[in-house]
């Protein structure tokens, strides 16, 4: 396999620790703190440097240790790798501290498009609106795999400098450097709590320095590159917060003024300062930089929901990589929402000023809720830093916090001093669904971790016609949940440009049977058939997977040398497992090797193994039943369903294939029993274009009987869509293709049940098709013409 190329250097990690941190912190707090202490604001903003920093320089030893993207729920996973429930709080936190950050830049950017941009005419609009249009599509990028490269987020942050550094000399040449440094030391206060008070408010604005450790899978020479940029970004973004501070306090705009725009009090400075220009180009940095900055910490809050799933404390579908995409498609889909609901939580439901029930939370709240999600998991980050040391004292360390344990103690004590600080509502709230989170996970108690699911215990090994140079080899105990497809580079040569169909065999005696029916399948395509037959051995959740590797073993022996017996016309592998989810095992095995079809049995006694594959599988599914003794070759005739539906769709590539060696087709339409219409299938025959097609009409008391009897009539092998209301219609009296499956066991007819990759929106689909199906069959029976047959590919 190919090695992981890191291409980040210092610049671009201290571009991206420097262009997280500016951002709403900078452009909103500045004027609300000025506001409340003046001068003093300098003060409380280099405290929560300092807090920050000493938090940072524990990321920096552990980014040099471990040196993958996971940031602080990584390290604590590490260091308390047995105490699963506080690791689950690390990573729950983390996920609210990240999820709240953006929802607190959102909303505030939120704020100057009301006061700076969108007209008066649309003031109707609810407070929160520009924070959850940006969202979606933030989200909607970032599914699409859309990011800021290394390079760009370079000239984003230049030109981010470039604004502040602009609006600072405005101030300084409106009022000369003697007048504006004699304003800026004429307004300090000496007001403790409040300053004590600005600084746990502004430590959301200094937490872009984890977006750096959290990036270390990808930065080169992490080890010395990650502290470099992390301490490089904060002793600049504290210097840049300092200026500004001294260009607030030397405002032309009334101070009561400064104090009534709170948030958006930066944009009316700027225009005393540089005049309407100068105003637009502070509220443009201020929306970009606001923006970006959200990029970034959804990119984060992504990659700690993606990695909480892999080690079984979030719920599988979010460790999952989008097929199309090759991004977490369901993490970041969950980030999304969760951010949407913050803002419309705090600033829609509950403002700052007269909320329902006397709830009054608004922006400073979220901003409370945001920064005690950050602040306890990062004193678990110095805490765990302590026992690291005294844990693993022989790790090589590139990177070494001075003064342990001094100096992470002194960390917890800031931390929880800086949350003792902030808004009471946004902690209570915080604090609330922490405990709910809690409480789901105990109620849940969690699922294994992705390497604990399955194990390759018999490496792959290949046979058939045309023998790889180089067999694949993984190496036994390798685990193809993390390592990807056990291919070398010689055998994706050979192998990875085929036509590839998985096929997952319990019993060694089937398997000849089923590689020829793959082989048969993949013929007709563009590629050459591949074929992957992988046996899974199941165990429990308890046992070792080397108590049963030498069972696993024997049964992967037995597939081969039936197989090795046999003469067949086609090239395959043969590999086993041990899991604790042989569906898991199954669908992750799929992804690993790119298959393009799963070939597998239909095993109505495990219909959920049935149900996880088909819903689950990143490709087309087909289930058989009834081949043990039929000659895949040998297929004359083939029946096929007239019916309509992305399955049935589907399924005709696998008509076209079974006959590619000769043969008829047989269309069937049934007129079912029960008052409902036949299909029609001209659809059908003009997608088997260029085929010898019979169109047959049957009339039977169900459809699955109705095409039963016309297969049992002609012979041959009988080919069926999954059911598009499966989930639902079992619950009742099991689906189309279990009744099918059923009825042909009994008349000894062949059965291909063919499922087609469903994303969301064919989800979705699926559940509405019934709904549309019952609408329809009550217009006819009322006499109504009914709308014209459904057909997905037409809807919008």
């Amino acid at each position: 396999m190919a090695e992981h190329t890191r291409t980040l250097d210092f610049k671009i990690a201290f571009a991206i620790g420097l262009g997280t941190m500016i951002a709403a912190g900078i452009f909103s707090l500045s004027g609300a703190a000025v506001a409340m202490i003046g001068s003093s604001a300098i003060i409380a903003f280099v405290i929560a440097a300092l807090v920050a920093g000493i938090t940072a320089a524990s990321y920096s030893e552990f980014a040099s240790i471990y040196s993958e993207n996971g940031g602080g729920y990584l390290f604590n996973s590490r260091t308390f790798e047995e105490r699963r429930l506080l690791t689950y709080g690390v990573g729950a936190s983390l996920f609210l501290g990240y999820t709240g950050t953006t929802a607190f830049y959102l909303a505030t950017m939120d704020e100057w498009f009301v006061r700076f941009i969108i007209p008066e005419s649309l003031h109707w609009l609810p407070h929160g609106t520009a924070g959850v249009v940006t969202a979606v599509l933030l989200g909607v990028l970032n599914v699409r795999g859309t990011e800021e490269s290394g390079t760009f987020q370079l000239l984003v942050t230049g030109a981010k400098v470039a604004v502040l550094l602009a609006f600072i000399a405005g101030a300084f040449a409106y009022r000369g450097p003697a007048t504006a440094t004699a304003n800026f030391a004429g307004q300090f206060q000496a007001d403790a709590v409040g300053i004590v008070t600005v600084a746990a408010l502004a430590f959301i604005t200094f937490f872009g320095f984890s977006a750096i450790a959290a990036s270390a899978g990808e930065i080169i020479e992490p080890r010395r590159t990650v502290p470099r940029a992390i301490a490089a970004s904060i002793v600049t973004v504290t210097i840049l917060y300092a200026l500004v501070i001294v260009a607030m306090t030397n405002s032309t705009v009334p101070p009561e003024i400064v104090a009534e725009e709170g948030e958006t009090a930066m944009g009316l400075v700027a225009e005393g300062f540089l005049g309407p220009p100068g105003q637009a180009l502070i509220v443009a940095g201020a929306v970009f930089s606001m923006v970006s900055a959200s990029n970034a910490s959804i990119l984060a809050a992504t990659g700690i929901g993606s990695l909480m799933a892999r080690r079984g404390q979030a719920p599988r579908p979010l460790f999952r990589i989008h097929s199309d995409y090759g991004t977490p498609f369901w993490s970041v889909v969950t980030v999304t929402a969760t951010i949407v609901a913050m803002i419309v939580f705090f600033i829609g439901l509950f403002p700052a000023e007269n909320a329902p029930l006397g709830l009054d939370l608004g922006l400073t709240a979220l901003t409370g809720f945001a920064t005690l999600n950050l602040l306890l998991p990062l004193s678990v980050v110095n805490a765990a830093l302590i026992v690291h040391r005294r844990r693993f004292p022989d790790v090589e360390r590139g990177f070494r916090v001075p003064g342990v344990p001094v100096v992470p103690a002194l960390g917890i004590l800031a931390n929880l001093a800086l949350i003792y600080n902030l808004p009471v509502r946004g902690v209570v709230t915080g604090i609330a669904l922490v405990a709910v989170l809690l409480v789901a996970y105990l109620t849940w108690g969690g699922a294994p971790e992705v390497e604990e699911l399955l194990r390759e215990v018999v490496p792959a090994e290949r046979g058939g016609t045309e023998p790889a140079t180089a067999a694949g080899e993984s190496g036994s105990g390798a685990n193809p949940a993390t390592e990807g497809a056990a291919e070398t580079s010689e055998e994706s040569e050979t192998s990875g440009e085929r036509f590839r169909v998985l096929v997952p065999i319990a019993r060694p005696e089937r398997a000849p049977g089923y590689v020829r029916l793959a082989a048969a399948l993949g013929r007709g395509r563009e590629r050459e058939p591949f074929v992957q037959v992988l046996n899974v051995t199941e165990i429990p959740d308890q046992t070792p997977h080397e108590v049963v590797a030498e069972t696993a073993q024997g049964r992967a022996d037995r597939i081969a040398d039936a197989l090795a017996d046999e003469s067949l016309d086609v090239e395959y592998s043969v590999e086993g497992h041990t899991s604790r989810d042989v569906a898991f095992d199954v669908v992750q095995t799929a992804r690993n090797g790119d298959a393009d079809l799963i070939l597998m049995g239909y095993p109505d006694e495990h219909p959920g193994l049935t149900e996880a594959v088909e819903y689950d599988a990143p490709c087309d599914v087909v289930f058989a039943a009834g081949f043990d003794d039929v000659d895949p070759d040998s297929i004359a005739t083939v029946t096929v369903g007239a019916g309509g539906g992305p399955h049935h769709r589907g399924s005709l590539s696998t008509v076209r294939s079974l006959i590619k060696r000769g043969g008829d087709v047989q269309v069937v339409s049934v007129t079912p029993g029960d008052g409902g219409t036949p299909e029609d299938p001209a659809d059908t025959v003009a997608a088997l274009d260029g085929v010898d097609v019979d169109v047959t009409e049957v009339a039977a008391a169900t459809v699955a009987d109705g095409l039963v009897e016309a297969a049992e009539t002609d012979g041959g092998v009988l080919v069926v869509g999954a059911s598009r209301d499966r989930r639902l219609s079992q619950w009742v009296f099991g689906s189309t293709p279990d009744r099918v499956v059923d009825r042909a066991e009994e008349a000894a007819v062949p059965v291909l049940v063919y499922a087609s990759a469903s994303g969301v929106p064919g989800r979705i689909e699926d559940y509405l098709f019934p709904v549309y199906r019952y609408l329809r069959r009550r217009l006819r029976n009322a006499g109504i013409r009914p709308f014209r047959r459904f057909d997905p590919s037409h809807a919008d």
